[in-house]
């Protein structure tokens, strides 16, 4: 009944979301597959139904249909793209010598027939009529056998083979922590069609994009096996591992071979499952009512942290559900995948092994992209600053919440590696799609920290009260949706009154950068009390300045200049040290003047910026110190 009820929810708020604007849309699809895991040779084969509603404007005569397994094999895109990558991913390469010199040789490139990924496609139909479908390495194009038109659904069957590559990034069997299982991108999955249109990208590297909907699992597997993964369990008195109803006592006859596991799915844009014959299940209730689930390794030297990770995942939990918004489903599950860690719809897979802060540290990370990604699911290929940076933004704050000596600005490692990478010359915008980086470490710095300090320097610009208004309204209203960067620029300026299009075009859409300067501290020499402040912007983004003055007799005073374009004036983030707002500053004059009303001798200090929010590239002449 629970479980009705919930996708009576979710379907609810679907439809309300139709209702806040006539001109948005979006797909959506049903799944129903069936698949039976050979656990000996580790293939697969499965039937998929698939219901496609196209609530777009357009005809379609072609859909398309990500088969991510094909690209383990030697010679695929994302073999060729490790490499000739610069640096490529440490966990996809082998170090070797080669003539005395350190190679790093792709292990994609060294897979045997048996080790390889793969997933292939026969049998296709639209509503029972056979359809053209021509399988292009990671994508599947399927010349349709009728257009679907606006509004109309139709039915896609298919059958599918599958083999699960030793793992070299995320999905995969056998990884170093011993992990039989990571089944993640395993079946057919259809791409998003948005008002963009198709999304059909290979997968060379890392993000993904997917539509809306609902699936209906079955995953026959021998019967030793412990799964975990998307959705909810249909059927947990017949299978047991700890998923059983209190007070029953489930038993398998021995004479039978295997079990199959029921899940469904509601309102999600992906499917993942992982298992293993040496799982360790643990169930935490909470009082906010979401389960969670932890599923790990028996393994003695992991376990106490494990443990001990349990009630921090609850806090962090509910400390997200407080700032962001409510997760929407009714459990989540921690599940020990053996590769670094990576988010999936009501899961995530993580390493297990290493030191309780780690651990916490990645689960801290990949469950807050449940809100940023599978609830607010932006197109991580395209942007996926807005997924990772965003993520690390609340991750930041909830380590921050669990930790006992609380820190007054807990992004800094954030600014350090934006700054670093501003000034390496090998920064790359943010409107780079997420495979065409030319080296790792830019993607990585780009969106993980460029990303972050999008939202830590809305504070700057707006105020911590507004930025935390805009985080919970931005969720309220995309969540279910596949927001856009400008929806949350829009949503920022709803909140605080601010315009802030040329913030979105110089941080995501340019190179440009932030440096202010103390050009020079002047006395007055007719005997006036006054010091006369010169500043100049040096960098080609603008920025509203907060100055803090510091007098020799211990006191304190801030000014405050507003941004022209901004039309806005930000509250005082500080209401026990007297502030003067001054005169704006126009993004055509590089250059700025205005007077303190005391003698030079009597000023100990000034420093732009003294919060350490806004992401200036040269802060060393961000203060004037006189001795």
């Amino acid at each position: 009944m629970k479980k009705l009820l919930l996708l009576s929810f979710l379907g609810f708020g679907f439809t309300t979301i139709y209702a806040q604007s006539s001109s948005y849309w979006q797909q959506h699809v049903d799944y129903k597959m069936n698949v039976t895991m050979d656990v000996k040779n580790y293939q697969y084969k499965g039937k998929q139904e698939l219901v496609y509603t196209n609530n777009s404007p357009d005809t379609l005569r072609r859909v398309f249909y990500h088969l991510y397994n094909n690209a383990f094999q030697p010679g695929s895109e994302m073999d060729m793209r490790l490499q000739n990558v610069k640096d490529p991913d440490g966990r996809m390469v082998n170090k070797i010598k080669v003539d005395g010199k350190d190679v790093k040789e792709s292990r994609i490139s060294k897979l045997q027939p048996n080790e390889i990924g793969y997933l292939h496609i026969s049998n296709f139909k639209q509503d029972g009529i056979s359809a053209i479908a021509k399988e292009v390495e990671t994508i599947l194009e399927v010349t349709l056998a009728q257009p679907i038109l606006p509004g109309k659904s139709t039915t896609f069957t298919l059958d599918f083979d599958g083999q699960v590559p030793v793992q070299i990034r995320r999905s995969g069997r056998n990884n170093k922590e011993g992990v039989e299982l990571s089944m993640s991108q395993w079946y057919p999955k259809m791409a998003e069609f948005d008002f963009e249109g198709w999304h059909a990208d290979a997968y060379v590297a890392r993000e993904f994009h997917g539509v809306w909907g609902n699936f209906d699992v079955n995953i026959t597997i021998d019967k030793n096996y412990l799964l975990g993964g998307s959705g909810y369990l249909q059927n947990p008195n017949e299978i047991g591992f700890n998923y059983q109803d209190s007070g029953i006592e489930v038993k398998i006859p021995k004479k039978q071979k295997t079990l199959t596991w029921h899940f469904v799915a509601p309102m999600v844009h992906d499917f993942t499952w992982a298992a293993d014959k040496n799982y360790i299940h643990d169930v935490v209730k909470t009082d906010f009512g979401t389960t969670l689930h932890f599923i790990y390794k028996n393994n003695p030297k992991i376990i106490d942290n494990w443990k001990l990770a349990q009630p921090k995942t609850v806090q962090l939990m509910e400390y997200y559900n407080t700032i962001v918004g409510k997760y929407p489903y009714q459990q989540y599950s921690v599940i020990q995948g053996g590769d670094g860690g990576m988010e999936y719809a009501m899961c995530t897979l993580i390493l297990g092994e290493g030191t309780l802060d780690g651990l916490v540290g990645v689960i801290a990370h990949e469950m807050g992209h449940s809100w940023f990604q599978h609830v607010l699911a932006s197109n991580e290929s395209k942007n996926p600053w807005m997924d990772e940076g965003f993520t690390s933004f609340i991750e930041d704050l909830g380590i921050n919440e669990l930790t006992e000596k609380k820190a007054e600005n807990p992004f800094i490692s954030a600014y350090k590696g934006y700054i670093n990478l501003a000034s390496s010359g090998k920064e790359q915008p943010l409107t780079t799609h997420g495979d065409r980086y030319d080296e790792n470490r830019s993607y990585s710095i780009a969106s993980y920290s460029k990303g972050e300090v999008f939202l830590t320097q809305l504070q700057y610009l707006i105020g911590k009260e507004n930025l935390m208004k805009t985080v919970k309204r931005y969720y309220s209203e995309f969540k279910f949706k596949h927001p856009t960067p400008n929806d949350i620029k829009r949503t920022a300026e709803r909140v605080s009154g601010a315009n802030l299009d040329w913030y979105l075009t110089d941080w995501t859409k340019t190179l440009n950068t932030i440096d202010y300067g103390i050009k020079n501290v002047e006395g007055a020499t007719d005997g006036v009390k006054k010091t006369g402040v010169s500043l100049e912007r040096i960098g080609r983004t603008p920025m509203p300045i907060d100055i803090l003055v510091e007098y020799t007799d211990g006191t304190k005073e801030t000014f405050y200049i507003p941004l022209r374009m901004m039309s806005f004036e930000k509250e005082n983030p500080t209401s026990d040290v007297k502030r003067t707002i001054l005169k704006d500053w126009a993004w055509g004059n590089p250059n700025y003047f205005f007077e303190i009303d005391r003698e030079k001798t009597t000023i100990k200090k000034i420093t732009i910026d003294p919060s350490g929010l806004m992401a200036d590239v040269k802060p060393e002449n961000n203060s004037y110190e006189i001795k």
